[in-house]
């Protein structure tokens, strides 16, 4: 039986943030949805847990917003002065650029991992959650969040 991660070797587990593979409904940017919902948890709770609160506004996050040209804290601050999700849909139309190369970040997103340091770092990462079986299978940043938060078996 393939191995899962050991209970809080990451720290605390938001499993109520949707997949970084789930598309924006009106713009099909993966990750864009989870980036969302981490500002409204923040929003909502003051803060991330310390596990996620590392890489807020930078990770994935920050490279969503290098490859639309924002800033991230642009996007916090709609969803924070924001009352509805219609009003956050609203504003971000207005802050994201026209051409949005949607094609190029997917595909851009889905082989975050995949470079021989990344890989390195996908070992690292599956041996510190106790899951060195893994190697090979969780093969992506995706695919880790995915694990971490156990969307995959």
């Amino acid at each position: 039986m393939p191995s899962k991660p050991i209970p809080g070797s990451t720290g605390e587990v938001l499993t109520s943030l949707p997949s970084p593979y789930m598309p924006h409904p009106a713009t099909g940017l993966l990750y864009l949805p989870r980036f969302l919902a981490k500002c409204r948890y923040v929003k909502a709770h003051g803060a991330l847990p310390a596990s996620y609160a590392k890489n807020f506004k930078r990770g994935l996050d920050r490279f969503l917003c290098l490859h639309l040209g924002i800033d991230p804290a642009a996007v916090e601050k709609i969803v924070f002065e924001s009352a509805t999700d219609a009003e956050v849909e609203e504003k971000l139309r207005a802050l994201l650029p026209s051409d949005l190369r949607v094609h190029q970040w997917n595909r851009d997103l889905v082989q975050k991992g995949l470079t021989p340091a990344g890989q390195e770092f996908m070992k690292e990462a599956l041996a510190a959650m106790g899951c060195a079986d893994r190697v090979g299978q969780i093969r992506s940043v995706p695919d880790l969040i995915d694990f971490d938060e156990g969307r995959i078996e």
